[in-house]
């Protein structure tokens, strides 16, 4: 059955009527941002800050709604606190559940890092830590990063799964060499799609690769956290949140109402990278989410040829910026081509390489990461087995 077409979806949000106006919400212009995708409908809903928690029944009962239209496989509906001047806005809506089990058994996520606030923030069942992988633009391989970050906790002997939080650009699936759609496996609850040993999930999973993610930033907080809460992740010790590039709406949501265990940021050796991972690591210090490391990728370049080395972008400005804001050096990461083509083609080389060299680095990384997690030291073991799906 083809899907709903976007006349489809408005038609039936006008039998809605607006609790605010009484007038249906579409001619209220309460409905803005609509996407309509092959049986997938997203859009908000904006409502005057002060009402947003008492609208969030209503907001339910929309989704419900569009749910039941002819062809929809998935909805949904966020809500869009608009602010005037001089207001207050209320606080967010607590997450569905308050954060507690969806039925799968799985005991209340919670963060054990330190960081004012944190253990009053809604854990994810089952995650132990949460750890935001950043960068303060993009560009800077910050999603292959996290991806062989993930990969080599893995190699490591941590179970570990990975959020593709980065909406406007989702390159985890291919990363990954996945494809398809998630099933559902209760209510709202999503599968995550599996490759590697690792548990993942991702925008890109929902929409087609070519669609443009043209949304407001409540949007993408909302999807943010659906895939975060609505996953049946499992029993994992870490979940990697690739963010967007940037110190936004969605880092700021996450940093605010997710406990994270820590964050790590990705940066290249030159200047103008090195002042936005500046600012990455001040907005995550400010909201007091412990900065884990930064690391410092295409840090140089190894000629296969001749073995010389060049610093193409400049060597060592990470390192040095670490230390002069006082935060862990993670690693350097070569400006390597073979990290690059296995990248691409969806065989990352902690996965398919994992006793090379570049391997190692990644995984240097990760025994670091885990070790200011934990206080530990991992302990290897065999690689997760590779499934090309």
């Amino acid at each position: 059955m083809a899907g709903p077409s976007k006349t489809d979806v408005l038609s039936e949000l006008k039998r809605i009527r607006d609790p605010l106006s009484g007038g249906d919400i579409v001619t209220s212009g309460m409905v803005s941002d609509i996407f309509v995708n092959d049986g997938r409908v997203m859009f908000s809903l904006t409502v005057p800050a002060d009402k947003a928690r008492e609208l969030e029944g209503f907001r339910r009962d929309v989704e419900t709604a569009v749910k039941a239209i002819a062809g929809v496989e998935r909805a949904m509906v966020a809500l869009t606190a608009d602010v005037k001047p001089g207001a207050r806005p209320a606080a967010a809506p607590a997450p569905k559940g308050g954060g507690q089990d969806h039925g799968h058994g799985h005991s209340h996520g919670h963060s054990h890092a330190p960081g004012g606030g944190q253990a009053q923030k809604p854990g994810v069942p089952g995650v132990r830590f949460i750890v935001a992988v950043a960068s303060g633009k993009g560009g800077v391989g910050k999603s292959t990063t996290a991806v062989n970050l993930a990969l080599g906790l893995a190699a490591n002997g941590q179970r570990v799964g990975i959020l593709d939080a980065d909406i406007y650009g989702p390159s985890v699936p291919r990363l990954m060499r996945l494809s398809g759609r998630p099933q559902v496996v209760e209510g709202r609850i999503l599968k995550p799609m599996e490759n590697y040993g690792l548990k993942v999930m991702s925008i890109g999973f929902l929409v087609e690769e070519e669609t443009p993610m043209i949304w407001r930033g409540p949007m993408v907080v909302s999807a943010i956290t659906q895939m975060l809460r609505e996953v049946a992740w499992g029993d994992l010790d870490v979940l990697i949140v690739d963010m967007p590039p940037g110190t936004g709406d969605a880092q700021l949501t996450m940093a605010q109402q997710v406990p994270l265990a820590g964050t790590v940021i990705v940066s290249t050796p030159q200047d103008l990278a090195l002042i936005d991972a500046r600012r990455g690591v001040a907005m995550f210090k400010k909201v007091e989410v412990p900065v884990l490391g930064i690391v410092e990728n295409m840090s140089y370049f190894v000629c296969p040829h001749c073995g010389g080395r060049s610093d193409v972008f400049g060597h060592g400005g990470a390192r040095h910026e670490a230390d002069r804001i006082g935060v862990p050096f993670l690693g350097e990461v070569p400006l390597e081509l073979k990290i690059r083509e296995t990248s691409d083609a969806g065989l990352p080389v902690v996965a398919t390489e994992p006793d090379g060299p570049h391997a190692a680095v990644y995984r240097s990384i990760a025994a670091s990461v885990w070790q200011t997690l934990t206080g530990e030291t991992p302990v290897r073991r065999a690689a997760p087995r590779i499934v090309i799906e």
